[in-house]
């Protein structure tokens, strides 16, 4: 398939610059094969699964992981040059891979220095500006330097628009974030409240959890034309004996299990052996999910309105085909719900041959 299966024009006034408040106030459409879409809000969403459905969430929790850093003046002339870091996938526990901007300003073997208190020393340069960056300080003294100087990775196109501010440390991250290491947040989640999730037990419905650590790679474009030639970045997951034991339950009776997210669902899709057993444990996925691939786990998928030509639009191509993709969309534009991570909600049920 081209690319340009997956573009659409979006309305600028449509990017959600701030989330619903409450969380689960935020719209819900809801698409099911062979019904017209419905119109709701995330509250009512107990009304549209039935007991014995299995929600699989996605726990990590986003680290503040944008720092602003200063690299030394080279040779004689000129002097200190402004470098943006935006960490990607951790490495050990001084080395993470990270996104640098200017890219074209850090070289190899740079010092880069946050607030005077932290240094980076660039060690490796990979392809599409991805560097690897040793840390002056590693483990928990690396996590609370991270905490203290950087700031929550905004997506660019709300950061862009806006300056990071207090309240985001709060809205950018799930209520039952645990496992910290994203370094963007999986937002499907973010419309979920504590009272919503008690609705959900005690309509019978099923929570499990998976991790699956956020990479800033989720946010780079698709610039081949032939979307097979995309390579996705690998991010890390990991998935408990009780969850897998609970999704393996589930579907040898025939209930549904819906992922809470792209990245729960990547996850589930990523832990099917070759004979079929769901297993558990922990790894890396680079799994990339376009029309034409077959579902082995998920049912349904709770997630959000995604960037046109991105991964995650396809992947949601996948789910529920390419005729109900646009539908959807035009749907979503039309009736005016709000796009992208702080935007609305969709659950969207996978179609007869996905």
């Amino acid at each position: 398939m081209q690319l340009s299966d997956f573009d659409f024009n979006l309305p600028e006034d449509l990017i959600a610059l701030r989330p619903a408040v409450p969380r689960d106030a935020a719209r819900l459409l809801v698409s099911r094969p062979e019904h017209p879409i419905e119109d709701a809000i995330v509250k009512a969403l107990p009304k549209f699964l039935r007991a014995g459905d299995v929600l699989v969430f996605n726990d990590t929790r986003t680290l503040a992981a944008s720092l602003k850093s200063t690299r030394a003046q080279r040779g004689p002339v000129g002097g200190p040059v402004g470098v943006d870091i935006s960490l990607h996938q951790r490495v050990n526990s001084s080395q993470w891979k990270a996104f640098v901007r200017p890219a074209k300003r850090v070289a190899l073997d740079d010092v880069l220095t946050i607030q005077d208190a932290l240094q980076a020393h660039v060690i490796g340069i990979g392809e599409a500006g991805e560097v690897t960056l040793a840390f002056s300080k590693s483990g928990a003294e690396l996590d609370q330097a991270i905490a203290q100087f950087g700031s929550m990775p905004l997506p660019p196109y709300i950061a862009r628009k806006r300056a990071v501010d207090a309240q985001d440390a709060q809205d950018y991250q799930t209520v039952y974030a645990r496992a910290e290491g994203s370094v963007a947040t999986p937002t499907a989640g973010l419309h979920f409240t504590p009272n919503l999730l008690a609705a959900l037990d005690a309509a019978g419905i099923e929570r499990h959890w998976v991790t699956l650590h956020v990479g800033a790679g989720t946010f780079l474009p698709v610039k081949v034309d032939k979307i097979q030639d995309h390579v996705m970045h690998a991010e890390t997951y990991e998935v408990s004996a009780q969850t897998a034991a609970a999704v393996s339950r589930a579907k040898a009776e025939g209930r549904r299990v819906i992922a809470v997210g792209t990245t729960s669902l990547r996850t589930l899709e990523s832990i099917v052996d070759p004979d079929g057993q769901i297993t558990y444990g922990g790894g890396d996925t680079d799994i990339f999910i376009t029309p034409g691939y077959r579902f082995k786990i998920v049912d349904g998928l709770i997630t959000n309105f995604h960037l046109p030509k991105s991964t995650l639009l396809m992947l949601v191509g996948a789910l529920i085909g390419m005729d109900a993709l646009h539908e959807v969309y035009r749907h979503a534009i039309d009736a005016r719900y709000r796009f992208y991570s702080y935007g609305d909600a969709s659950l969207l049920w996978k179609a007869p041959t996905s």
